[in-house]
């Protein structure tokens, strides 16, 4: 049999391939904000004095790195909607239920891996960094703003590029709540074309070529930091 990737790639279906992407890159994209954003308070709430705030924190990035993230994502999917009220859930309804829990189920779960790559970044830095900072008139929520958070990111650099990744891999669980992504869209050209070797490959090459193009730019990110602080 011969490989014919125009049945793939042309008309209809390339706008799919196209179309699938760029969910999938709102998926990663929207998830990160929501993940990083979400790690940060993580870790500035394990830095507090607390043991509650500590348990809870601990006990919510067990959850999320030990359970797989397919299971969560039905959680939230199939769920938590239950839960809500009958009004409440046709108001969900009403809308793109199944981006929206998508995204936040990623999040959710990407937050508790970033946590703990700050976290290991937080203890590269000298004790002095944090007295230097109060000395110079700052106070908590400012010197880690400006001077501790910088640092422990820089640190924990190859870390978040590799949970970055494994972020935008991740989208393509979406599929199974039937969220148009790249995986969906090419299950959806393959059982059409019934090509299926043309189609998985060219989804392939599309996570490759992403995936690549992040580890490219936490590569660039890496030197520019160690310039600077070499400074």
């Amino acid at each position: 049999m011969t490989l014919d990737f125009n049945a793939v790639l042309a008309g209809e279906h390339g706008a799919l391939i196209i179309k699938g992407m760029i969910v999938s890159l709102e998926l990663a994209v929207g998830a990160w904000i929501m993940a990083m954003c979400i790690a940060v308070i993580l870790v500035i709430i394990r830095l507090s004095r607390s043991r509650l705030a500590n348990a809870a924190v601990a006990a919510y990035v067990s959850y999320h790195r030990n359970v797989p993230t397919l299971i969560q994502l039905m959680i939230w999917y199939f769920a938590i909607p239950t839960l809500l009220p009958e009004s409440w859930q046709d108001t969900l309804n009403s809308y793109d239920t199944e981006f929206i829990f998508t995204l936040i189920a990623l999040g959710c779960c990407q937050g508790a891996y970033f946590s703990e790559d700050i976290r290991s970044g937080l203890r590269a830095i000298p004790a002095g960094q944090t007295e230097a900072a109060r000395a110079m008139g700052m106070g908590y929520l400012q010197a880690m703003r400006w001077v501790i958070l910088p640092q422990a990111i820089r640190n924990a650099l190859s870390s978040l590029i590799n949970h970055t990744v494994l972020l935008f891999k991740n989208t393509s669980l979406a599929m199974v709540i039937g969220v148009a992504e790249l995986t969906y869209v090419t299950r959806d050209i393959e059982n059409e074309t019934f090509r299926t070797f043309e189609s998985y490959l060219v989804a392939s090459s599309g996570y490759l070529a992403f995936s690549l193009i992040l580890m490219g730019l936490g590569a660039v990110l890496a030197r520019h930091f160690q310039r600077v602080y070499q400074r």
